[in-house]
């Protein structure tokens, strides 16, 4: 476990570099920019390491998952923050919003209208990115760029629950160029569902592993990275 540990927290350091470095590129602070572990697969001794390196924020993509996750880690002093990134069923919800700081991937309004309900029993209820579709791919969940705008009202209507911002997975096969115009997409999504709804929309969660670079270098401010942290790391 030691090697392991070893390992990760070298992926971490040169994860934060690699941040840091796209973040000055495009004339942005270092801290303007989250980093949110994607544990998904990862056993619980794994993710520890994660947590020893100050990897604080932890994305799971789907919601049992992230339930087990919490209830192994909950021994843990360190004020873990979670993150569903993947699809959440409407069924789901419920028992999801307490244990998460955010649920990054709202992928239709009949869901933003639940979790809107759903946060006027919470005292503290996560914030939401809504999920946009710049890949146009089928297999993909979210919005078409001109739907959300189309839902603007709507959106702008859920006044219990605090959307953050957007959220986009580029085209799959994709690397950090050809992934380039997903991202310049959904920031231009961003400004115009901003300026029809007067919310602020400050977060951009996009990036993963292959492509988080050039999502900072377009806007990015939450990138989602795994297997990068978990490189050279046998599970």
């Amino acid at each position: 476990m030691s090697n392991s540990s070893d390992r990760i927290r070298q992926n971490v350091e040169s994860v934060r570099g690699r941040i840091a470095a796209a973040a000055r590129r495009s004339g942005r602070a270092e801290g303007s920019v989250e980093l949110v572990a994607v544990t998904k697969k990862w056993p619980a001794e794994l993710v520890r390491p994660l947590i020893a390196a100050g990897v604080l924020d932890l994305g799971e993509n789907y919601p049992q998952e992230l339930w087990r996750k919490v209830e192994s880690l909950a021994e843990l002093e360190e004020p873990v923050r979670w993150h569903l990134i993947g699809h959440l069923q409407t069924n789901k919800a419920r028992r999801t919003m307490p244990l998460v700081r955010m649920i990054h991937a709202v992928d239709s309004l009949k869901l933003l209208q639940l979790l809107d309900t759903l946060a006027r029993e919470e005292s503290n209820p996560p914030s939401i990115c809504l999920q946009v579709n710049t890949s146009g791919e089928e297999s993909k969940h979210g919005w078409s760029a001109d739907k959300i705008l189309e839902d603007a009202d709507a959106i702008a209507a859920c006044r219990s629950i605090p959307i953050a911002g957007l959220m986009t997975i580029a085209g799959w096969g994709t690397d950090a160029e050809t992934a380039r115009s997903s991202f310049i997409q959904l920031r231009q999504t961003r400004d115009a569902l901003r300026q029809r709804t007067g919310l602020p929309l400050s977060a951009l969660s996009m990036g993963m592993s292959s492509d988080f670079e050039a999502a900072i270098e377009e806007g990015a401010t939450l990138v989602r990275v795994g297997s990068a942290l978990f490189e050279g790391v046998e599970a």
